[in-house]
């Protein structure tokens, strides 16, 4: 895996920061996180990269899963042995 980032850009109108009463560092903020927790919750990606994704580290985002009413553990056994291959990549990268 490589360092190498993408960006993506979305434009929205100056009246969902009102609906919303947030500044837009908050609400990208937000839509990152909202993003990264559907593609967990879809299948699409680990904790460990849906962290990534929403800019926070992987306790965090395991933390914020049950906000949502989602666990973070996979109901198949590869998922949680794909998580668990992650999270030994990442301890070893420090």
């Amino acid at each position: 895996m490589t360092g190498e980032t993408n960006t993506l850009i979305i434009e929205y109108p100056a009246e969902v920061l009102w609906a919303l009463q947030q500044e837009p560092a908050e609400f990208e903020a937000d839509a990152r996180l909202l993003l990264a927790i559907k593609l967990y919750e879809t299948g699409k990606l680990t904790t460990g990269l849906a962290a990534r994704l929403a800019g926070v580290p992987r306790s965090t985002f395991i933390f914020l899963l049950g906000r949502y009413g989602l666990s973070p553990f996979g109901e198949a056994p590869d998922e949680i042995r794909g998580d668990l291959e992650n999270a030994r990549g990442a301890s070893h990268r420090q």
